[in-house]
């Protein structure tokens, strides 16, 4: 970040560009190159108008200047040397300015015209205190030599005015010069600051599509992909991914149905709805097609994962249906209530025959199925939120068991609780946890049993890798694969008095408490739901 003008003058002077020092020296070994010639080439007759004051002083500061010049241009360009730099060339600038205009005094109105471009630069470069030293000091640098001049020949000085305004001129040059400096450090720190932030946000933008579940390509007008991120090669295969050249992979070659879904997007073709199948070892994907920018001769396509928009829209789904459920609820219960009393009435009454009452049964039996529905979806409306406590997984088992037999009469089933020694606690809401179980054990006395023979339901407690597990299992026919994989879908059964909300529902509430319910199969025949749920020191370790 910038830190403004407040820096230290090393601070300050970091971001100076090179080529500011280049132009800097190479202007110096242009002075050094005039003064050269002014002396040892035949344009030195244009001298002989004036008598010099000391051929030998301007002789030694004129080849010494242009050795420190080749020098300087050289060696002259550290930027971490900056101050040290500037100030070292600009007064040997302002000495060898001053030497020459004592020794050559019908040079000096050039010379000092010279070292006006020697201050503006330096104060250019350098900060506010030292800018302003560097006028300063060239201002009575110049007028110490007109004083010395004076006093030191006998000729005719040069006029007081001149030496004024050159004074003047070096005061105002170095201050205007700082402020200059001052802005375009300014600025360049802050365009500096600003090329920092577009290149951090050039890097999350890639960051972003790249870990983006949307599969996104770009592809050019010949149907190579130009740019594909991580979930585009993953749905794609590794074909889709774009080398270091920029030459990439053929559309076509790739994906040839995607392709030509493309290529009817372009021709003004409505977008498909239906999903791709790319492989048959992947998800099928829903292709949307855009334009990179307006005219562009690049798509974009968008490659979401079919499943997923399928879920999505089932949640949607789901959520309007808890809403709509809850408004319902009593609309529903009440004629419900109100016939279900009616045909216990009527059962009560002897006027009846056989077959009516028959009849009266079955319209008792469908109004406690509708029932059941009702509070099914009531249950999937209402996700109370979880309040986790320290449970017993043990005495949690014996103690659902008691009560389960003693609320719903099992005949001839058995239920057991399978306890070890060793105490197996658990994370996890009881209210939800009982929940759960009884929808479980449910499931298996309904279809848990082999043709003919009674249910043999067990609930089995231990712990494995950290985690409390419960498992509940039965002795039936067991579950196809085919069904196994669509177990926990919403409104999915395969009994005609089920609703398909069950599972469902036991799934959510152990989302709720941060544990999870799965199908085990097991080899030797039967079926086991398993909970998974975090141990009590699974906060203290997160």
């Amino acid at each position: 970040m910038s830190t403004g003008p407040s820096k230290t003058p090393a601070l300050a002077l970091a971001s100076a560009p090179r080529r500011e020092l280049y132009f800097l020296a190479l202007y110096r070994v242009l002075e050094a190159g005039i003064l050269t010639g002014l002396l040892f080439s035949p344009l030195s007759d244009v001298l002989s108008q004036g008598e010099s004051q000391s051929p030998r002083l301007a002789t030694g500061v004129t080849v010494f200047y242009l050795l420190f010049s080749l020098l300087m241009l050289f060696f002259g360009r550290n930027e971490k040397r900056l101050l040290a730099t500037v100030m070292i060339g600009v007064c040997v600038d302002i000495e060898v300015a001053c030497l020459i205009t004592y020794a050559l005094p019908e040079a000096a109105p050039g010379v000092a015209m010279l070292l006006l471009f020697n201050v503006a630069a330096a104060c250019t470069l350098l900060p506010l205190r030292w800018g302003v030293g560097v006028a300063v000091a060239a201002m009575i640098a110049h007028f110490i030599e007109y004083v010395v001049a004076v006093f030191a020949t006998a000729g005719q000085p040069r006029p007081i005015a001149e030496v004024v305004m050159f004074c003047v001129s070096y005061l105002a040059v170095g201050l205007l010069a700082v402020q200059v400096g001052l802005r375009a450090r300014r600025s360049q720190e802050l365009a500096d600051e600003r090329g920092a932030e577009v290149a951090n946000l050039v890097e999350v933008n890639e960051l972003i599509i790249r870990r983006m579940r949307t599969g996104v390509l770009v592809v050019d007008l010949e149907g190579r992909i130009k740019l594909s991120n991580e979930a585009a090669t993953g749905l794609l295969g590794e074909a889709a991914e774009v080398p270091d050249t920029d030459v990439g992979a053929l559309l076509q070659n790739v994906a040839p149905e995607l392709a030509r879904r493309l290529q009817r997007w372009r021709n003004g073709w409505q977008n498909e709805e239906a999903p791709l199948a790319l492989a048959p070892d992947q998800p099928d994907i829903q292709p949307r097609f855009a334009r990179l920018l307006a005219g562009s001769e690049l798509s974009l396509i968008f490659l979401d994962d079919a499943t997923v928009v399928s879920k999505r829209a089932e949640s949607l789904t789901l959520a309007a249906l808890g809403r709509f459920s809850a408004s319902l609820a009593h609309e529903i219960r009440n004629p419900l209530a109100a016939i279900n009393y009616a045909v216990q009435l009527l059962e009560e009454s002897r006027e009846f025959n056989p077959s009516d009452r028959h009849l009266l049964g079955i319209i008792h039996q469908q109004c406690q199925r509708t029932n059941g529905i009702v509070e099914s979806v009531l249950g999937l409306a209402r996700r109370e939120r979880a309040n986790p406590e320290n449970t017993d997984l043990n005495a949690f088992a014996r103690q659902f068991i008691d009560d389960y037999q003693q609320s719903m009469s099992i005949e001839t089933d058995s239920l057991e609780a399978v306890t070890g020694n060793r105490q197996v606690n658990a994370l996890v809401d009881p209210r939800h946890l009982h929940q759960v179980v009884t929808v479980l054990v449910h499931n298996a006395l309904n279809y848990g049993r082999l043709p003919g023979e009674p249910a043999r339901i067990r609930l089995r407690v231990f712990q494995l890798d950290h985690r409390a597990m419960i498992d509940i299992l039965d002795r039936g026919p067991g579950i196809p694969a085919a069904v196994a994989a669509q177990l926990f879908r919403p409104f999915f059964t395969t009994s005609e008095h089920g609703t398909g909300l069950g599972l469902y529902i036991a799934r959510e509430l152990c989302r709720a408490n941060q544990a999870t319910l799965e199908y085990v199969a097991v080899p030797g025949g039967g079926s086991c739901f398993r909970i998974a749920m975090p141990g009590p020191n699974s906060l203290l370790s997160a």
